[in-house]
């Protein structure tokens, strides 16, 4: 019991994060109409939080080994608080994508802390893999809470309570810390690198604004081209750096553990694609099947639901297939899913005719989450974890940023002077490339993950075994 309730807090942590992706999804269109966002700036509700979150997830997880986990915990709580207070207060695009960005930067120091807190709890092997199920069913439920929450706040109190119903709960999780989770202590002996914290950050954040931005100020303006150019000297030198410290933020051994580097392509792709497609059912929902904001949210439970029956699923999949195995297939179903749905988005459909792609999409969504990050920190000392964290949430959040960004553009179409169903079938035929994009790309991290995973990282057959040790989990 002393460790069940520690979890349920983490897993409410994890359930904060996700509540964010589809609560502010579902505003989107009221808060275009009525904070005056072009169609191509909306996408900076979504990224402004992205870009730093990406960036600053590295960090945030270093911090977590460095100061203490729930010192880091509790930071990240008040900060995404503060943010949310902001974002609801915003009248206008620029306060607004200034709260968005500091949310994003309290969910970077949030983020890996929870991730960490989780792992570190934990021993490899059944243990672990049920608690990274707790915490996987806990962002599930995050997401399915966001979208209810969302149709219901938006259509009751206007887009603003979005944001506001984030104060309280952050509050709450964070004097429930004091109470629940064991004390850090003090500061872990040993420097920090500010050097490779420097150019790292600043290396990952150009690369997100560059793709993030190229698609709608055209890839070769000199701000995109710039920003590229700059991530990528800062990125080199984060490596130099990283080989030559003493104390490195990023230790150049982690990426040598084939279950954090094939764990990390494959959070990548995810990141790129799946993690993607939610942003596309929205405006399929409500600018295609007409929904407002409550049916949008009720229509997510059916996606949310699958993941969730993924998540608990892939912990039973893990000891019977191993790791590779089961995010291999996760991947495949994903895919698959994937692929049903983008054929199924039409002007004259209906939630009924979408729902089997609605369901293979969350069943392969829900299963490679907690796999994917589970094999990331397989293998990685406890004093490493907040950094495996930060680096595997990092790689999620930049592949967010950089995929919406190609895929709105690809969904992109000239709907200048359509109404009605001319203007519906227009915009269906765009989001339905956008998902079929989403579908190909994703047949890349299958490959990747077949290619770069150990050939044996199985989990212990039974969850009463005894714990694996990384040399078993690796065969």
């Amino acid at each position: 019991m002393r460790s069940v309730i520690p979890l349920v807090l983490l897993g409410l942590g994890s359930m904060i994060t996700a509540l964010d992706f589809t609560i502010v999804y579902v505003a989107l269109p009221q808060i275009a109409r009525d904070a005056g966002f072009s169609p191509h700036a909306l996408q900076w509700v979504v990224s402004a939080y992205a870009v730093p979150f990406g960036g600053f997830l590295l960090l945030g997880g270093r911090l977590s080994d460095l100061l203490g986990r729930r010192r880091m915990f509790v930071t990240g709580l008040l900060l995404y608080g503060a943010a949310s207070l902001l974002g609801g207060l915003a009248t206008s695009p620029a306060p607004l994508i200034g709260a968005r960005a500091l949310q994003g930067l309290g969910g970077a120091v949030l983020m890996p802390a929870t991730l960490s807190l989780v792992v570190t709890m934990f021993a490899e092997g059944p243990a672990r893999t049920r608690a990274m199920t707790v915490w996987a069913v806990s962002g599930a439920a995050g997401l399915s809470l966001g979208a209810l929450l969302g149709g219901l706040l938006t259509g009751a109190f206007g887009w603003e309570a979005v944001f506001f119903v984030n104060v309280p709960a952050a509050a709450a999780a964070a004097a429930a810390a004091f109470a629940v989770l064991t004390p850090d202590g003090g500061r872990r002996a040993g420097g920090f690198d500010l050097p490779g914290a420097l150019t790292g950050t600043a290396g990952v954040t150009g690369l997100v604004f560059a793709v993030a931005q190229g698609p709608q100020w055209g890839w070769t303006s000199p701000a995109v081209l710039a920003s590229a150019a700059a991530a990528a000297a800062l990125l080199a030198g984060f490596f130099v750096v990283e080989r030559r410290t003493r104390i490195p933020l990023l230790p150049p051994r982690l990426l040598a553990n084939r279950h954090t580097s094939a764990g990390a392509v494959a959070i990548l792709v995810y990141g790129l694609t799946l993690q993607c497609v939610p942003y596309f059912l929205t405006l399929h929902f409500q600018d295609v099947l007409g929904y407002d904001a409550v049916e949008s949210g009720l229509a997510f439970l059916g996606p949310t639901l699958a993941i969730t029956a993924g998540n608990l699923a892939a912990e039973r999949l893990i000891p019977r297939l191993g790791l590779r195995g089961t995010l291999a297939a996760s991947l495949g179903v994903g895919v698959a899913g994937t692929a049903a749905l983008a054929s199924l988005l039409s002007p004259g459909g209906s939630y009924i005719g979408l729902l089997a792609g609605l369901v293979g999409y969350g069943l392969g969504t829900g299963l490679s989450f907690a796999t994917m990050f589970t094999l990331a920190s397989t293998g990685v000392a406890p004093h490493e974890q907040g950094v495996v964290s930060g680096l595997s949430s990092t790689v999620l959040q930049a592949g967010n940023a950089a995929g919406l960004a190609v895929l709105v553009a690809v969904a992109g179409r000239d709907t200048a002077g359509l109404t009605g169903q001319a203007l519906r079938a227009a915009t269906a035929a765009g989001l339905r490339s956008a998902v079929w994009a989403a579908a190909a790309i994703s047949v890349i991290g299958v490959v990747a993950t077949l290619a770069l995973a150990p050939a044996r990282t199985r989990a212990a057959a039974r969850p009463d075994g005894p714990q694996d040790t990384p040399a078993r989990l690796a065969g």
